[in-house]
């Protein structure tokens, strides 16, 4: 995206370089090489020291810029963590607690960024309250169902129709074990965030610019053209990932039974309640339990996968994306001695494929659009 932004500025309208400055956050191993803005690459899913710099660098960014200045936000998804900025009170390593507390909760990404929101000085509307009274743009691609902007990076720029009272709700639905001084942060007024109808919001602009529901409609196409009937879910598809692979699976054995050659396209975001000690994200584990359900199963194959290339995992760019299925899945597991039931179980689905040769790693695609799933009903 900033490529795009600096080659339309510099290359195309040929502005003066000096009129032109930014910050630019990705995650570790998505940086790209840009002429004027200063690219950072920042921890994700759990932020780091190098999120720390970029937040500051783009707080003071938006400080410097007055009523004459355009302020434009680029936002994709990941900045929920890339752009890190702890309210006053909370260190960062209450930060990275708090973070980690949520991503093993089970706890969706909306609820997962009321909580951020109101714990930072940057996110949930906070950047614009910087950027003010300088012309403010958003441009943003989405990675959340609904495509709600506040919820895209948990909106730096947009006001937030979440409180502090929504967050402390989450903390108690999830029985979170958080730092005291989270907990005394979200009973401070201070900080709530600032709500639709803020005067500090009038003239602002946010368009989208490409959403999970754009790469839906592209793949069914794709599926149709490829001649195949086409189901899609929807863009829309949240809950834990087991559950939700065991439904689809329940669909495309309906669909064997009515002798259909049909693909079954869905998107989404799944979650995870982490209850073992394995590794792997929420594709992998839909993968894996998917697997086990379609079991004995012929001609079928599926792909989970994450859009921006990497699934849960280190934070490395050499995370994979998700993982491969088919037919013989569950025969070539046994013929190594794999437990599948234990690997589940465990929440260790990414050790589960690699011994398999099944996980998907394409490396960074340097966009998002939330995940992405395939499941190929062929004829036997």
């Amino acid at each position: 995206m900033t490529e795009v932004a600096e080659a339309h500025y510099l290359d195309h309208l040929r502005i003066a370089t000096e009129r032109l400055s930014g910050v630019a956050v990705a995650r570790h191993g998505y940086g790209r090489h840009l002429k004027r803005v200063r690219m950072i690459e920042a921890g994700h899913p759990i932020p780091d020291a190098a999120g720390l710099e970029g937040a500051d660098r783009a707080l003071k960014l938006a400080d410097g810029a007055d009523v004459n200045d355009l302020v434009l936000v680029l936002m994709s998804g990941g900045a929920s963590a890339n752009w890190i900025a702890p309210a006053e009170g909370i260190s960062f390593e209450d930060k990275q607690a708090v973070t980690r507390a949520l991503l093993r909760s089970g706890a969706v990404i909306g609820e997962i960024n009321t909580v951020r929101k109101h714990l930072s000085r940057i996110k949930g509307g906070r950047l614009a309250v910087h950027a003010h009274p300088a012309k403010l743009v958003t441009i943003a691609i989405s990675d959340v169902p609904g495509d709600d902007p506040s919820a895209i990076g948990s909106g730096p720029t947009i006001p937030d129709p979440t409180t502090l009272h929504d967050a402390r709700a989450i903390v108690a639905k999830y029985n979170l074990d958080i730092p005291d001084s989270i907990t005394r942060a979200l009973n401070e007024s201070k900080n709530e965030t600032p709500k639709p109808g803020d005067h500090i919001f009038t003239g602002n602009q946010v368009v989208l610019a490409a959403r999970p529901a754009d790469a839906m409609r592209a793949a069914e196409a794709a599926v149709r053209g490829a001649g195949y009937d086409c189901i899609s879910l929807g863009d829309r598809v949240e809950g834990e990932a087991r559950e939700v692979a065991a439904a689809h699976a329940e669909l495309a054995r309906k669909l064997r039974a009515q002798g259909k050659r049909v693909v079954i396209l869905s998107g989404g975001e799944l979650t995870v309640t982490i209850r073992g000690k394995g590794r792997g994200g929420p594709n992998q584990e839909y993968a894996l339990a998917l697997a086990i359900a379609l079991a004995g199963m012929p001609a079928v194959a599926a792909l989970a996968a994450d859009t921006d290339g990497t699934d849960g995992g280190s934070g490395a760019a050499t995370d994979p994306a998700g993982a491969l299925i088919d037919s013989e899945s569950m025969a070539r597991a046994k013929s190594r001695g794999l437990d599948p039931a234990a690997f589940l179980a465990d929440n260790n689905s990414g050790d589960f494929f690699e011994s398999l040769g099944d996980l998907l790693v394409p490396g960074p695609t340097f966009t998002n659009v939330n995940d992405f799933r395939a499941i190929i009903v062929d004829s036997p």
